[in-house]
């Protein structure tokens, strides 16, 4: 199969790690109780632009000797001017936050028959590309675009295998093709996928790969309170002038997806809860479940 031309590029980035053997808060020691996984998407015809972004970001902010961005570096009026300077600019933005308690030393024996030990990590990157897809499809459609496909660009971390993450993207796309994913509620848009976009670059190559950064680490900093300090959501609120939404204008499971689901059921505190209230989620429990 040739490749396609493309009209989007879609640059994704972690913060927290997949491991599930030994979960935080619940072991003293293990992985990070949450993991995101995020994604910036821009048109092909801004995507030139990106370095020159990054570079007014970090004039904006005095970090002159550098043409990259360490979120994690950043004191924190500058990570929040970084989140605003952002929040202004031609992209789209998502989240997938996953609070792992509940996945504590879970396995899925199909999956790692079929993706070895990252199934975790990919099952997340399932979730961003379900919704990154539905996006652009929606934005070819509604704009009669003449190219539809878009690229995905990871960013290279220890841990992952992103041959196994391309061939992961391909079998999402043949199922979604055929009619058979495995889960129902969400399908991968294939018309707008092919397996020969699939990238991925160390985050200090790409000027998108260090955006997505700072999408994944504002998400996790407004959620983690184990290792950055208390919550501060301030960074992620920022970003929600560019975050994806609904047709009719939600943010719920759409560009900003919590999980576990339902929303009541993730064993959260009100300092974690906060950044999902504020992107519109309702943790009420429900009569029938208490």
């Amino acid at each position: 199969m040739s490749t396609p031309d493309f009209e989007f590029v879609a640059y994704i980035d972690e913060s927290g790690d997949p491991g599930l053997k030994n979960v935080r808060p619940i072991d003293n020691r293990g992985s990070t109780e949450w993991m995101t996984v995020s994604a910036v998407v821009v048109s092909r015809q801004q995507d030139s632009n990106l370095k020159a972004w990054v570079a007014d970001i970090n004039q904006a902010i005095g970090e002159t000797n550098t043409q990259v961005i360490h979120f994690k570096d950043l004191s924190a009026e500058h990570r929040l001017a970084t989140a605003a300077h952002l929040s202004e600019l031609p992209v789209r933005l998502f989240v997938v936050a996953s609070n792992k308690k509940n996945m504590r030393r879970h396995r899925n024996e199909r999956a790692e028959q079929v993706m070895s030990r990252q199934w975790f990590y990919n099952w997340l990157v399932r979730i961003l590309i379900e919704r990154v897809t539905d996006w652009c499809l929606r934005r070819v459609k509604r704009q009669n675009l003449p190219r539809r496909h878009v690229k995905f660009v990871f960013s290279q971390s220890g841990g992952h295998s992103y041959s196994q993450t391309a061939a992961y993207h391909a079998l999402l796309m043949r199922q979604a093709r055929g009619g058979t994913p495995v889960l129902a509620k969400w399908v991968p848009k294939w018309e707008v996928m092919s397996h020969n976009l699939v990238e991925a670059y160390p985050h200090y190559q790409r000027a998108g790969l260090q955006l997505a950064d700072v999408v994944a680490s504002s998400f996790y900093q407004a959620v983690d309170n184990l290792d950055t300090g208390p919550c501060n959501g301030a960074y992620a609120r920022a970003l929600m002038p560019r975050m994806a939404a609904t047709v009719e204008g939600a943010f719920v499971d759409y560009g900003v997806v919590l999980q576990p689901t339902p929303a009541w059921s993730a064993d959260l505190s009100e300092d974690q809860k906060e950044i999902f209230r504020f992107y519109g989620y309702d943790f009420t429990v429900p009569w029938w479940a208490k």
